[in-house]
């Protein structure tokens, strides 16, 4: 014992409560003098004795045993057990000799020290016995009362655990079955049916894992578990595929009623998305700082002072110093003052905030000057300049060899110019020509085509009634309440100790002789009742309020009565309530979030277990208001937010919310970040009576954030503003990352270029080989080089220099490769042009002139041609009018002259009218050739921007009597594109014929439905018009736009439609396309240009 023991001694005993002070091997060390008054022993009877051998609550075996067993398990758990009411008989002060029956309640705490090891237990015992009969009258309504009070409880705690926005579940028995689980839980696992399984059967993938062994290690030995960020892989409810998850959690076992291990409660958080967040940053980290290093241009920060902050490995090469040895000297003192002078000026741009890109000859010391491109990137945080990333690359090849073809180029420059200028006029010409005279041609030659009355209340009363007679007690009566409580014995002329041998132990018989004896009633409590059950069944415990009263015949005594109620029910929830609300005191305590629970509308500080408190370290939380305790909230928006919650029971989230807060009493305020949750708490009649906080410290997550983002920002913007393209691979060759310069130069996009995207860039002829060495170089872990074209984003393909090493991690295994892409077309296309510019310069010129005189001839030879084909419009379209004019006014006068009997007589009508059509037909050919001529002339037209939505109504109104006939409907959707930059008598004949036709060839068992959309897409207005018609074969395609032709012969028209629609779009730079299922519909595609 400590030295302060003998002073603290007295005070130990002066405590008003009964108490016992147990060492570990359960010896009596000390006693309160309120427990030596209670037990009515003296303190020298106590001390140094084992509590089991003196205690008065373990007079019987069975007492005894729940004594030691409560004991026991404190000493392993180490956490507080109670007992139940026990029987107990202690000395009359009064009446020496003579013992009085007390119920104590009992409680063991462990005393811990400053290891957590149990040092002491106190051992705490409460006088619960039943002062008199006016029990009786309170028996019943104490039941309801407490049954009540259990399923205000129980609905609390149920709702509690469902509303908390922490998931939490409840695994009970040795199969460890889903008994609750709360909605936040069931959000971790969507998809799977959890409630009523085993756990093992819900997530099978578990079974070798280490968060199944811990749950049975928590169910077998009591003890809580926790744990931070550990990985389970789970399966995915849509495939099955093991996914990699990552939970904080605490394990913790649940009690029943006889203080027994009989389930586990889970209260887990996922932080998936943190840890991969954190891994995926601190990888990104890691790669731009290998990037930097392996690059092969100099990279470098300045501070305001001219001095390097950073240097990569590149400047060593330069002026043979490492990048340590750099790092604090002046620029001055590195690049010399020659090169310095150069630059300075530079310098002061970039630090007074300017970017700046320059290419300079810089002397760096003798024998050693070098032509640079250099790149200031001034660093702007907060308004400020820190200083500025420096990006120098060598061009000194480039530049030398650019300087001696130089005159070549320019030369070869203006011959090639000039020949170009010339071939493309007249190769346009050429062109245009032979379309116009092909069209031409195929027009003129062409024609075709969708769920006793005492006994009679006593069978009728709930309470359970006897009748025993005679010193044997020999049961007379007994109603149904009572027999139902012993269902397989004999009682009904058999004597209470032979019936119930049981209360003859357990002291039953011994009260009822007394009362038999002296005729005083007895009451008794909740006395418990212990029953042996047949065929080896566990003996069941029953708890009882029951008076033995004596009943009197000729004034002598004739036996007692029995009047009882099983009050097991009260007692079991009466204790369960109070192992719960310990239970959830316990769970909130040692859970490892913060957790406060603010009662009323003041905010007052109800619970706040160690995690929250240990926030604000010197600070007094618990039983204040909110502002009383952390007055500094109250400019916050806090405690609105709080009283939100309050008022409309509506839960509130928060993540990483600042505030400025004092950690301990009078220490100054500093930001604290928080992300917590804000929820209602509800009594038993769903009012709500407080606010629950789920609150996490993330200060250090927050600004341990910030460096890693502010250091991958400034990483980035090196390799972003590099002159080179940067990239850098996997071990499996597949490219993680390539920086600004690429996809600025390529055009491609992250999608596109990642993997092994970006050798689509590459030219055809060169691709295959480039990607082969590249795979090689990494399978074999070994430098990288070759020389390719590359396409740029206007399509043009460039010359360039692909050069990569490999990189390894830390402890030597291999990671991948890093390079760079370094654009040599100049270099490149001045060494071609050296070795072919001899030859071009003696054939150049007899080619060009063959060529010019050859296309000269052939443009003269179609000028010919389509000078022909005009006059042959001509004369079809104007000098056949005149005959086919003539030919029509003698019909008409044939009819008129025809006697009415001849006229209608015989085939007579139906010549007539076969004439007639064919007049008109032969006059539609002619005005659609001479249309056809027209639309010749129209090429190369200037376009104008054109309403489209009010061309179509226009088109509506004019096809209205064909919808109406047809009972089509027309859906139009054009607000993608409100104007087309087109003609506007072509684009109201290119919707007209379209959509007539739509409507004239609809499907006989439908009526025509006919939709018209409008979209952007890659430089032009696409107008969609699609119909759910009779469809055509697409097998036919290639003559659905030639004049003349026909698919449906059933249906009256021309020919000549398409035809038109398709010159049309074509002479304004666009383009025509159809899609089209036979019997369902057809979809044409007209494409505008911007």
């Amino acid at each position: 014992m400590p030295d302060t023991f003998p002073v603290l001694l007295p005070v130990f005993n002066a405590l008003p409560d009964a108490y016992l002070l147990l060492t570990p091997d359960l010896t009596i060390e000390a006693a309160t003098d309120a427990y030596l008054a209670l037990s009515g022993t003296a303190r020298e009877a106590l001390l140094g004795r084992h509590i089991a051998d003196v205690s008065p609550a373990a007079a019987a075996a069975h007492d005894k045993q729940s004594l030691e067993v409560s004991l026991k398990q404190v000493l392993a758990a180490g956490q507080p057990r109670s007992i139940p009411r026990q029987r107990c008989q202690v000395p009359e002060p009064q009446q020496p000799g003579r013992f009085a029956v007390r119920y104590w309640l009992v409680r063991n705490t462990p005393v811990l020290d400053e290891q957590g090891q149990i040092r002491h237990i106190l051992h705490a015992v409460t006088d619960v016995t039943d002062p008199g009969p006016e029990q009786h009258l309170r028996s019943t309504q104490a039941l309801q009362h407490a049954q009540a009070e259990a399923e205000r409880q129980r609905v609390r705690l149920e709702a509690l655990f469902m509303q908390a926005p922490a998931p939490i579940a409840i695994l009970s028995g040795p199969s460890l079955v889903f008994e609750l689980v709360n909605p936040a839980y069931m959000q971790l696992f969507q998809g799977r049916q959890l409630l009523g399984r085993p756990v093992l059967e819900a997530l099978p993938e578990i079974a070798n894992h280490r968060v199944y062994h811990t749950f049975r290690e928590v169910y077998e030995t009591g003890q809580a578990q926790e744990e931070i960020g550990l990985l389970v892989p789970l399966a995915r409810a849509d495939d099955g595929i093991l996914q990699d998850r990552y939970f904080n959690y605490i394990q913790q076992a649940r009690y029943d009623v006889h203080g027994q291990v009989d389930g586990v409660m889970v209260f887990a958080f996922e932080v998936t998305d943190q840890v991969v967040a954190r891994q995926a940053s601190e990888a990104a980290t890691q790669q731009l700082r290998l990037l930097t290093d392996s690059l092969p241009v100099l990279i470098g920060y300045v501070d305001q002072q001219h001095r390097y902050q950073f240097a990569n490995h590149a400047y060593e090469a330069w002026f043979h110093l490492s990048p340590a040895e750099l790092t604090g000297r002046y620029v001055r003192d590195i690049v010399g003052e020659t090169a310095y002078a150069r630059v300075k000026h530079y310098i002061e741009q970039a630090l007074a905030g300017q970017r700046i890109d320059f290419s300079a000859t810089m002397p760096y010391r003798e024998g050693f000057a070098r032509h640079i491109q250099t790149s200031y990137v001034p660093d702007i945080r907060d308004g400020q300049v820190k200083g500025f990333y420096s990006l120098v690359a060598d061009v000194t090849e480039q530049v030398e060899a650019r300087q001696q073809v130089q005159a070549l180029n320019e030369e070869l420059a203006a011959i090639n110019a000039e020949l170009q200028a010339s071939n493309q006029e007249l190769l346009r010409k050429h062109d245009e020509l032979a379309r116009t005279q092909q069209a031409v041609l195929d027009a003129a030659r062409r024609q075709v085509q969708e769920r006793e009355m005492f006994y009679q209340v006593f069978e009728q009363t709930p309470a359970s009634i006897a009748l025993l007679r005679g010193p044997e007690h020999r049961f007379e009566y007994v109603n149904a309440s009572y027999q139902q409580l012993f269902p397989s014995r004999q009682l009904l002329g058999l004597p209470l100790a032979k019936a119930l041998p049981e209360t003859v132990e357990q002291g039953f018989l011994g009260l009822m002789n007394n009362v038999y004896q002296t005729g005083e009633t007895f009451f008794g409590n909740e006395l418990l009742l212990t029953i042996a059950q047949p065929d080896g069944q566990p003996d069941k415990e029953v708890y009882f309020t029951f008076t033995y009263q004596a009943y009197r015949e000729d004034g002598n005594i004739a036996g007692v009565s029995i009047f009882a109620y099983d009050v097991t029910e009260q007692v079991l929830t009466r204790t369960g309530r109070e192992m719960q609300q310990q239970w959830l005191e316990g769970l909130f305590m040692q859970a490892p979030a913060p957790i406060v629970i603010m009662e009323g509308e003041n905010l007052m500080f109800q619970l706040v277990n160690p995690a929250y408190q240990a926030i604000f370290p010197g600070r007094e939380l618990l039983n204040r208001p909110l502002l009383e305790a952390l007055p500094e909230l109250a400019a916050s928006p806090i405690p609105d937010m709080l009283r939100h919650v309050y008022r409309t029971g509506e839960t509130l989230v928060e993540q990483e919310l600042p505030l400025r807060l004092s950690r301990h009493e009078g220490a100054p305020p500093e930001d604290i970040y928080w992300t917590f949750t804000y929820q209602p708490r509800r009594n038993a009649q769903g009012t709500i009576d407080g606010v629950m906080s789920f609150a996490h410290d993330v200060t250090n997550q927050v600004l341990a954030r910030r460096v890693v983002e502010e250091r991958e920002s400034s990483f980035r913007q090196i390799a972003n503003n590099a002159p080179a393209m940067l990239w850098v691979t996997d071990v499996d060759g597949q490219c993680t990352y390539l920086n600004h310069q690429w996809y600025a130069f390529t055009g491609q996009t992250e999608a596109e270029a990642l993997g092994l995207g970006w050798v689509q860039a590459v030219h055809p002829e060169d691709a295959p080989a480039v990607g082969s060495s590249f795979l090689d170089a990494n399978a074999r872990r070994v430098a990288f080089s070759s020389l390719y074209r590359l396409r740029r984003h206007d399509g043009v393909y460039r010359w360039a220099i692909d050069s990569g090493l490999p990189r390894f991690g830390s402890s030597g295994e291999f990671e991948g490769l890093v390079g760079t892409v370094i654009d040599v077309h100049e270099q490149k296309m001045a060494e071609m042009a050296l070795q072919r510019l001899t030859e071009k310069l003696r054939t150049a010129r007899d080619e060009a002139q063959a060529l010019n005189k050859e296309l000269r001839e052939s443009n003269e030879q179609l000028q010919r041609t389509n000078i022909d084909l005009d006059n042959f419009i001509y004369t079809a379209s104007h000098d056949l009018k005149a005959p086919i004019t003539n030919i029509e006014g003698l019909l008409h006068t044939l009819q008129d002259e025809l006697p009415p009997q001849q006229s209608e007589a015989g085939e007579v009508p139906y010549i007539l009218e076969l004439m007639n059509d064919s007049v008109e037909r032969f006059k539609k050919t002619i005005d659609h050739l001479t249309d056809v001529s027209k639309l010749q002339k129209e090429h190369g037209q200037p376009n104008a921007p054109v309403a489209l939505p009010s061309i179509i109504e226009d088109v509506r109104l004019d096809l209205a009597p064909l919808l109406q006939q047809t009972r089509g409907r027309l859906l139009v959707d054009v607000q993608a594109t409100p104007t087309v930059l087109f003609s506007e008598k072509n684009l109201r004949s290119v919707i007209y014929n379209l959509l007539s036709n739509a409507l004239k060839f609809h499907h006989p068992d439908r009526p025509p439905l006919v939709r018209i959309r409008s979209r952007v897409e890659a430089g032009y207005q696409i107008l969609e018009i699609q119909d759910n018609g009779l469809g055509m074969d697409l097998t036919r395609e290639q003559g659905l736009f030639t004049m003349f032709r026909r698919y449906h012969t059933h249906v009256e028209g021309s020919g000549i439609g398409l035809y038109m629609v398709k010159k049309m779009v074509e002479n304004a730079g666009g383009r025509i396309e159809v899609q089209s299922t036979v019997g369902h519909g057809t979809t044409f595609c007209v494409y505008f240009l911007q």
